[in-house]
C-alpha cells in the first residue's frame, strides 16, 4: 500500500473556491468547492456557495479557473530530472554540427565537466552521433558526458573515456556508450554528495508541483542511483521539507531470486518500498538500439537489441516479490522483451498460482510493442501497464525514430486504446527527464496518437493520469484522484482557455455542454493555449502557488 504522506497538519481555515469549474463526477457542472483541512467538504453550484459562505472561511474567487484532481506521474527519475534541468539542454539541437557548436560554446564559458541531456540523432540530417575525437576537439579535451534523450546511451569525449578506460567495457563504440560502458560513464558523471542530490531532487519536486502533480512514482534502480538516493527522496535521510513536495511512490528495480532476498532488499527502505519494480530492465530502448526485438532493427543490420534478464530470472523475481507481498515489475519495450516477461509470468504461475499473481498488483513500464497475444496475457495476469504518450509524440511521426528503427512495425507501437479496451489497467507518466513532466501534453497525446485506433478520449487519458496512478500503486484510500465530499484534498487549480468534452474521433461531436451527458468538462487541448497551473495542493497542504493567484 502507498505509505501515508508525511507532514504536519493541513491549514485549519476552510477554503471556499467559487466562480469557476470543478472536475467532479459527483457534480459534473460544479462551480465551487469547499476544502476543510485535508478533506474536500463540499462541491456544488455558485448559488449554493453563496448560501454556505461565512466569515470562518477563506473565500477565493476562481475567476473562471478550473479545479481538477492532482496528477500522478507514474514514472519519474527525480535526481536525473533535477540534473537535466541544470544541464546543457540538447533536446532542441537539430544537427550534429549544432551539437558540436553547443559544446564548443559551453566549453568557452565554463570550467569542469560538461554534462548535457536530450540529444536525438534520429532527427538530424547527418543521422549519426559525434565521435570521441569530435567531442575532444569541440571541448578542448574536457571531460564531456552527453546523455541521449532516452537515458539508455550517451556520447563521451575521448578524455573522459580514457580516464575511465571505457574502451575496455562492453558497449563502447568510438565515443558512443551503451550497456556496461554507459553504466560506468553514468556513475562517474553522477558522483554526487547527498547535499547535491537533495538540491537536484528539490528542483524536480518544485517542477512537478508547478505542473499540478501531487505524486510521483520514483523508479529508482542500482544502475541509476545508489540506495541512499531513494532513501533521500522518500524522506528517510532528511533533506526535503515534506510539507512542500509531491508524495513519492517508491520503487526499487533490483532483481531478486527468493522471498528472503526480497525482504532483505526492501528492509533498506524502512517499510516504505512499494515494490521491486520500475526500471528493472528486461531490455533497453529503441532509440539506443537496445530494446530486444523478435526481428532486427531496420537501420542496424544484425542488431536485435539486448536482453538483460531471461524468463527464469523474471519468474524468480515475480515469485519472490509475490511471496514477500511486494509489487514486482520490469522495464520492457521490445516485443522479444515482452515475450520474455510473459514466459516468466507463465513459469511463476506454476510456482505461486494464478490467483496470487493476479492480486499482487504487478506492473510493467513502457510496454511499447504489444500484439494481441501479449494483451491477452497481460489481462490474464492482472498486469498494470505504465505508459508514456509523450514517447509517441516525440518519435511516432511518419518519418520519426520509430519508423527509422522499426519500419512497418512502427504501426503497432503504444497500443494504449487496445489495452484499455481489453480491460488492462493503464496509467500514465513521463519517464522524466526522457520527456518533460507535462500532464496535459500527455492527455493530449492520448487523443492524438499516430494510430487512430489507439486513441482514447481526453477523459480516459485524464483518469489514467490521476486516479489510475493511485490504483497502480495500490493506494489504501480508493477515493484518491477524485473530488467529491469526503475525498482527500489533493487538487490543482488551472487557468484555462475553454472547457469541453473531447473524443479521439473527429467524426463524433467533440464538445458538449448538455447536463444530461453527466460528463465533467476538461480544458480544450487543441486551442493552442495550454492550461497554466495556479495552485497545487496535496492532502490539504499547498505545494505550489503562482504569484498571481490567491
Amino acid at each position: 500500500m502507498v505509505p501515508a504522506h508525511s507532514g504536519g497538519k493541513a491549514k485549519s481555515t476552510p477554503i471556499l473556491y467559487r466562480n469557476g469549474s470543478v472536475y467532479s463526477a459527483a457534480d459534473p457542472f460544479a462551480t465551487a468547492m469547499l476544502v476543510d483541512g485535508d478533506t474536500v467538504a463540499w462541491v456544488g453550484s455558485e448559488y449554493a456557495a453563496t448560501s454556505i459562505a461565512d466569515s470562518s472561511m477563506e473565500v477565493i474567487d476562481l475567476d473562471g479557473a478550473l479545479i481538477t484532481p492532482g496528477f500522478v506521474d507514474s514514472h519519474v527519475h527525480l535526481t536525473e530530472t533535477g540534473i537535466a534541468l541544470s544541464s546543457v539542454a540538447l533536446a532542441d539541437v537539430r544537427s550534429l554540427a549544432e551539437l558540436l557548436e553547443t559544446v564548443e560554446r559551453v566549453a568557452g564559458a565554463t570550467t569542469g565537466m560538461i554534462i548535457g541531456f536530450g540529444w536525438d540523432e534520429s532527427s538530424w540530417p547527418e543521422r549519426r552521433y559525434p565521435s570521441a575525437a569530435e567531442l575532444d576537439a569541440a571541448s578542448g579535451h574536457r571531460a564531456v558526458y552527453l546523455v541521449r534523450a532516452d537515458l539508455h546511451s550517451a556520447v563521451v569525449s575521448g578524455t573522459f573515456a580514457a580516464s575511465l578506460r571505457l574502451q575496455d567495457e562492453d558497449g563502447w563504440d568510438d565515443g558512443f556508450v551503451v550497456r556496461e560502458a554507459h553504466e560506468v560513464a553514468r556513475r562517474a558523471s553522477r558522483d554526487l554528495t547527498m547535499d547535491q542530490r537533495s538540491t537536484f531532487q528539490d528542483a524536480a519536486f518544485a517542477h512537478a508541483a508547478s505542473r499540478g502533480i501531487v505524486a510521483v512514482a520514483e523508479m529508482a534502480a542500482p544502475h541509476i542511483s545508489p540506495v541512499e538516493d531513494l532513501r533521500l527522496a522518500i524522506g528517510l535521510d532528511g533533506g526535503h521539507d515534506p510539507l512542500r513536495r509531491p508524495e513519492v511512490l517508491p520503487y526499487w528495480g533490483q532483481v531478486v531470486s527468493s522471498r528472503e532476498e526480497a525482504l532483505e532488499v526492501a528492509a533498506q527502505f524502512d517499510g516504505r518500498l512499494l515494490g521491486l519494480a520500475g526500471d528493472l530492465n528486461v531490455d533497453g530502448s529503441i532509440g539506443s538500439h537496445s530494446a530486444a526485438l523478435r526481428e532486427g532493427y531496420s537501420d542496424a543490420v544484425g542488431s536485435m537489441g539486448t536482453l538483460f534478464l531471461d524468463a527464469a530470472q523474471v519468474s524468480d523475481h515475480l515469485a519472490a516479490a509475490t511471496s514477500a507481498g511486494l509489487q514486482a515489475g520490469f522495464h520492457v519495450i521490445g516485443d522479444r522483451g515482452l515475450d520474455t516477461v510473459i514466459a516468466g509470468l507463465q513459469l511463476a504461475e506454476e510456482r505461486v498460482g494464478l490467483d496470487k499473481l493476479q492480486t499482487a498488483g504487478h506492473r510493467l513500464e513502457h510496454v511499447e510493442m504489444t500484439d494481441d497475444h501479449a494483451v491477452a496475457a497481460l489481462l490474464r495476469y492482472g498486469i498494470t501497464c505504465s505508459m508514456q504518450p509523450g514517447f509517441d509524440q516525440a518519435w511516432g511521426q511518419p518519418e520519426g525514430m520509430y519508423s527509422q528503427r522499426l519500419g512497418e512495425r512502427a504501426d503497432g507501437m503504444n497500443r494504449i486504446g487496445t489495452l484499455i479496451a481489453a480491460g488492462v489497467p493503464v496509467t500514465l507518466g513521463s519517464d522524466s527527464p526522457v520527456v518533460p513532466m507535462d500532464p496535459w501534453a500527455a492527455v493530449r497525446g492520448c487523443i492524438q496518437l499516430g494510430r487512430e485506433q489507439e486513441r482514447i478520449s481526453a477523459r480516459a487519458g485524464f483518469i489514467a493520469h490521476t486516479r489510475a496512478g493511485w490504483r497502480a500503486a495500490r493506494a489504501a484510500d480508493p477515493m484518491l484522484g477524485q473530488l467529491a465530499p469526503g475525498t482527500p484534498a489533493s487538487y490543482a487549480v488551472w487557468q484555462v482557455d475553454e472547457l469541453m468534452v473531447q473524443t479521439p474521433d473527429n467524426r463524433v461531436q467533440s464538445w458538449s455542454t448538455d447536463p444530461r451527458a453527466g460528463t465533467p468538462l476538461l480544458p480544450a487541448l487543441d486551442s493552442g493555449v495550454d492550461p497554466v497551473c495556479l495552485r497545487t495542493v496535496h492532502r490539504g497542504t499547498e505545494l505550489y502557488n503562482a504569484p498571481s493567484f490567491g
